[in-house]
């Protein structure tokens, strides 16, 4: 019986109210010593989709003062997933794996690195990032962490919002497809990603993370069967360093969405930037 007792008197104070902790103390935002910098393109008439899809839409439904006498504004918009700064889920290219809604948020934030192959990729519109170029910069800057967010820069968006210089071509339809040249990452440089390096994400600041003249999409394929998604015409890679800065991307949460708008920010420590 003693024991007995003993043991509702232990269970009887494990539910007793514990003293509160003390609030969490916010530091201001951003962290001192790192500033925000917006990398993703503001959605209006010029923005840059895919040739077989319609560009934003913005429909006005009312700018003004209204008779009560206070002024008002609602606008109704549409886009296609893929277009202007936006997400690829994995379910675009992978059945079965995650949709907008379903990607964890901690897979969307994170230490993000920049691999500059601009020289090259200016140089070579068709051109498509190796192993060699992680390599190249894992000999300058030490290994890519695990978990980080992989942003290759390619030079592309200083194009932006030009069509024909940042993608090839302005013709729209099935047919332009044919037409696209930009570049992308090789599906080998893919798959050694993934195996060796293990990031959250992957980001380029083209249209696509396959090369323009892919057809098969191969390297969306590799990092989307292991639940690894890709943003797509990310801005101002050139303002962010090789490492040391913070990622958070955050997209619209369209359920069973396979893309969607995206809005990117980095925390980039004051020195870098």
């Amino acid at each position: 019986m003693r024991r007995l007792a003993l043991l509702f008197l232990l269970l009887g104070a494990g539910c007793r109210p514990q003293p509160e902790a003390p609030p969490a103390t916010l530091t201001t935002l951003p962290p001192p010593g790192y500033e925000v910098l917006d990398l993703s393109y503001a959605y209006d008439d010029s923005t840059i989709y895919w040739p077989t899809a319609e560009g934003f839409q913005l429909r006005i439904d009312h700018r003004g003062y209204t008779e009560a006498g206070y002024y008002y504004e609602a606008n109704t918009f549409c886009t296609a997933e893929h277009g202007g700064t936006h997400i690829d889920a994995p379910v675009h290219f992978a059945e079965g794996k995650w949709s907008v809604d379903e990607i964890p948020l901690t897979q969307l934030m994170g230490p993000a690195v920049v691999i500059d192959v601009s020289e090259k990729a200016l140089a070579d519109r068709d051109y498509q990032i190796q192993v060699a170029d992680f390599e190249a910069w894992e000999a300058t800057h030490g290994p890519i962490p695990e978990g980080a967010i992989v942003l290759l820069r390619t030079g592309y968006g200083r194009f932006w919002p030009d069509r024909v210089r940042y993608m090839g071509t302005d013709a729209r339809g099935p047919e332009a497809v044919a037409q696209l040249h930009f570049p992308g990452l090789h599906p080998d440089a893919a798959r050694w990603l993934l195996e060796n390096r293990r990031p959250k994400a992957v980001g380029i600041d083209t249209p696509s993370i396959d090369y323009g003249q892919s057809t098969r999409f191969e390297t969306h394929q590799v990092l989307f069967a292991e639940n690894v998604p890709a943003f797509e015409n990310v801005a101002h890679l050139d303002r962010l360093p090789p490492r040391g800065a913070l990622l958070i991307a955050l997209p619209m949460k369209i359920r069973r969405g396979s893309g969607g708008p995206l809005r990117i920010l980095a925390l980039v420590p004051s020195e870098a930037s």
